[in-house]
């Protein structure tokens, strides 16, 4: 399994085979003989140390970036054959970092999913586009934030306003980098309640979300890539691939994993202590989760 990709039939969504990034102005390797492939209804977790190319990754499956070397394809499309913008049209994306104007109020910032624009094109909102984006404001149980202005939500609040509004272009590939950054703890349950939502609600949804920790993981994470200096050390079935003998080598310490009830949490098991393979069943454990890092240039 190990730099390889997970064992479903299904559609393929995106397929990267031996593709390769290197910083232009340095020669630097980002990305190294990268092999993965994610299929309709999988959901992927993507982690890795700071530095490790995961948002290159996410770039390049997104259409938002060029592979070096390789072949990159993309919902049936092969990057560098097919017109970017309509391919992106077709993905959709959530960053913390996205831009969006303060004073638009929620309602508002999903319609600007339907043109994927930063500011509203009101001329392009009809009535059945408008009912849309309250209807995906309802589904994901954020309907009370149609008139409040995007400034003054919260951090998890903001993030479900932009999945609505990525959802308005009825993606089957749904990107999210580290959409979980910077959330206290209820925002964060919020959040991943309506991950799980979706996965449910939307069979042929695929997702691929970019985080560096085990707890923000939903239970209906299917699948994980971990990288570790731009290379793929392991990919496939999430219970396959986070064990404590991957986490391990691919943080550069130990790391102890255990899952309950479908999450999954990790800690470091400290320098000096054996750490055996495999993951282990959580029964109530209370003990603290590993140690968080800083948001990834990667």
């Amino acid at each position: 399994m190990d730099g390889n990709n997970g064992t479903g039939h299904g559609r393929v969504v995106a397929a990267l085979d031996g593709v390769g990034m290197r910083r232009h102005t340095t020669g630097q390797i980002i990305l190294d003989s990268v092999g993965w492939t994610v299929r309709a209804g999988e959901h992927w977790a993507l982690l890795g140390p700071n530095g490790a190319g995961k948002t290159s990754v996410l770039r390049i499956v997104g259409a938002t970036a060029f592979p070096t070397t390789g072949t990159v394809d993309v919902l049936g499309h092969r990057l560098g054959r097919v017109d970017v913008r309509e391919l992106r049209a077709r993905i959709g994306h959530v960053s913390t970092s996205q831009r969006v104007p303060g004073d638009l109020t929620g309602h508002t910032t999903v319609l600007t999913g339907h043109t994927g624009t930063v500011q509203p094109l009101w001329k392009s909102y009809d009535d059945e586009v408008r009912e849309r984006a309250r209807t995906l404001l309802a589904e994901l149980r954020i309907k009370d934030l149609a008139d409040r202005p995007y400034g003054v939500c919260s951090g998890g609040q903001r993030a479900r306003i932009l999945i609505a509004r990525a959802l308005m272009a009825d993606p089957a590939l749904l990107l999210l980098d580290e959409p979980f950054n910077a959330l206290d703890l209820p925002s964060r349950e919020d959040l991943i309640d309506t991950m799980r939502h979706l996965a449910l609600n939307r069979p042929e949804l695929s997702t691929v979300t970019v985080t560096h920790h085990l707890e923000e993981l939903s239970p209906a994470i299917s699948h994980a890539l971990l990288l570790r200096e731009g290379r793929v050390l392991a990919a496939g079935a999430v219970e396959d691939v986070l064990t404590q003998e991957r986490m391990t080598a691919c943080f550069g310490r130990p790391i102890e994993v255990s899952r309950h009830a479908g999450r999954w949490l990790a800690r470091s098991g400290g320098f000096g202590q054996s750490v055996s393979g495999g993951s282990r069943d959580c029964r109530g454990s209370s003990s603290s989760t590993w140690t968080r890092e800083g948001r990834s240039d990667g």
